[in-house]
């Protein structure tokens, strides 16, 4: 019962630094970002095949961030010009480009079959403390990001990208450019995302380019949309609430009988677009978000 639970927690703390990066790129700064999924594989990715080569797992974590955060300055400067529909899709495509790169480059990656027999965070300690020990680690760093978030939405810095999110027209009339500060908390979101991906690779131990398919996305959009848009508390309470929708649903099924397992991933998905739906319509801002011009904290 305990590793379960870990499991799930160590799952849920995962999608929770995904959330809290996309709050930093659309919360904050209004860059609509469809292809977080691409930026969670490349760390994933990054991260196991340094792993297997002998290089310890801090170095592959930081390599992971490095790798994702550099991979995110082309599209970063994309989006200096492109508006955010036109962002959306170039990103959309951009995480299927990663993903069938993946699947592809199989002198690397090994394709399809994947990379098995990852090194996994605290593989000597006996189960399931092992877990429990993940599971720790990844409270606290997710407490950091939180605190940091936090922190820089208070900064002048981060008055600045709600400035930008609210009206770069304005801004730039006022004689600020916010090229630059776009494509920061582009790669910073994305440095977030890659360290997920390290986590949950050595988590699993085992991953495809299956593994990284656009619904990871979907999930995460959803978890801050339902939470609020430009809070950090959304962002945690979106991705609780996430969590509770995908694996309660799993205990959902003892109660409904006749119903098989693709059948309740169908109604898993109904169940989560049904939340959408309601959020949309009685809380436009999600349960945690202000105004657009609202404080993330």
């Amino acid at each position: 019962m305990i590793a379960y639970l870990c499991a799930i927690g160590i799952i849920a703390l995962i999608y929770a630094l995904l959330a809290l990066g996309l709050n930093l790129q659309f919360g904050l700064t209004r860059l609509v970002n469809f292809g977080v999924v691409a930026f969670f594989a490349v760390g994933a990715y990054a991260s196991g095949l340094l792993s297997l080569q002998g290089v310890p797992l801090v170095v592959c974590f930081i390599a992971a961030m490095l790798v994702s955060a550099v991979l995110a300055l082309p599209i970063g400067l994309l989006s200096l010009r492109l508006r955010d529909d036109y962002l959306a899709i170039v990103t959309l495509g951009f995480s299927e480009a990663v993903r069938i790169t993946i699947q592809q480059e199989e002198w690397l990656t090994k394709g399809v079959q994947g990379l098995p027999g990852l090194p996994k965070l605290f593989a000597g300690w006996p189960s399931p403390w092992g877990d429990v020990a993940i599971f720790t680690v990844l409270v606290l760093i997710t407490a950091l990001v939180v605190w940091g978030t936090v922190r820089l939405a208070r900064s002048p810095f981060g008055r600045l990208l709600r400035a930008i999110g609210d009206d770069e027209a304005a801004l730039s009339a006022l004689g600020k450019d916010p090229a630059w500060f776009k494509v920061q908390i582009f790669m910073l979101g994305a440095a977030l995302f890659g360290m997920a991906g390290a986590f949950y690779a050595h988590f699993i131990t085992f991953i495809t380019p299956e593994q990284f398919i656009p619904l990871i996305t979907f999930y995460v959009w959803m978890g801050l949309v339902m939470g609020g848009t430009g809070s950090v508390r959304g962002a945690l309470f979106g991705t609780f609430l996430l969590m509770v929708f995908l694996e309660g649903s799993r205990f959902v099924k003892d109660w409904i009988p006749g119903v098989s397992e693709v059948g309740m991933a169908s109604l898993r998905l109904a169940a989560v677009g049904l939340a959408l739906i309601l959020v949309t319509l009685y809380r436009p801002n999600g349960m945690f978000g202000g105004d657009s011009g609202g404080k993330s904290q």
